[in-house]
């Protein structure tokens, strides 16, 4: 390249940077951008309704703060997310699918599931009390009913019995006096236990196909090669064509009665 090559090269981004140093500034000067501002202060309330709005953001950012341990331990979230890990340990694909899809995938199937029991929840505890029908001990004790049924269905006597016993109260007549505070233990381990023996009605037919090649491998005399590399192709087929994610998906959405 010439030496007039080079110059015309260089002049291009030279007059580029010179028009957006006299330009940009006189845009930005000439623009109003509106800034938000935000007031934080503490004053004396005029009434009871003002502290009763504290109290109710007070709760809000409470609520808020336990929203994970919440949508992990009280909804079918648990369930769905061992049996996922299951399957993927019984395929012996580590990481595929990866994790934000199985967690993906369990949550909206927990969304799926407990969609019936937060609508009851919404229109007979959530919306009365923002429309200041009831008050704030009526809607905790309207929210607890579907809640406490849709726990109670999922949750084995033995396991209520044992978090009874453990707490020292007396034996509720009915399985509707247990308290949430007992109830909701109850419940994960209930689901623990579900999602385990799941997971090893699954694991059967794959640990079939990795002692069967390991077995012809071993006839063979070919014990250097390692049998998941030949097993894992099978076991994938096997997958796809009694369309597993279908029965799976099924099953769980029959275990919860969906």
């Amino acid at each position: 390249m010439t030496p007039k090559g080079h110059v015309r090269t260089l002049a291009v981004p030279l007059v580029a940077c010179l028009f957006l140093g006299l330009v940009l500034p006189s845009m930005v000067q000439g623009a109003t951008f509106p800034i938000p501002s935000f007031n934080f202060g503490i004053g004396q309330a005029q009434g009871p309704e003002d502290v009763a709005v504290v109290l109710e953001i007070i709760a809000l950012l409470t609520i808020l703060a336990l929203a994970p341990a919440i949508l992990i331990l009280m909804t079918p979230f648990t369930r769905i997310i061992v049996v996922f890990h299951f399957l993927r340990q019984a395929i012996g694909t580590q990481s595929s699918p990866p994790n934000q899809v199985v967690v993906g995938l369990a949550l909206f199937l927990t969304f799926f599931i407990i969609k019936p029991v937060a609508l009851d929840v919404y229109q007979n505890a959530l919306n009365p009390y923002l429309e200041r029908q009831i008050d704030y001990n009526e809607a905790f004790t309207a929210a607890q009913v579907p809640i406490r049924n849709f726990l109670l269905v999922n949750t084995r006597e033995a396991d209520i019995a044992l978090f009874v016993k453990g707490a020292g109260v007396a034996k509720p007549d009915t399985r509707e006096d247990v308290s949430l505070m007992l109830l909701i233990p109850a419940y994960v381990i209930s689901e623990l236990k579900t999602a385990f023996i799941i997971g090893f009605v699954i694991y059967v037919p794959f640990l079939v196909i990795d002692m069967v090649v390991a077995s012809v491998l071993l006839a063979m005399g070919m014990m250097m090669l390692p049998p998941v590399m030949i097993s894992l192709p099978f076991k994938l087929m096997l997958f796809v064509l009694v369309d597993g994610w279908h029965l799976l998906t099924g099953s769980l959405l029959k275990s919860f009665g969906v």
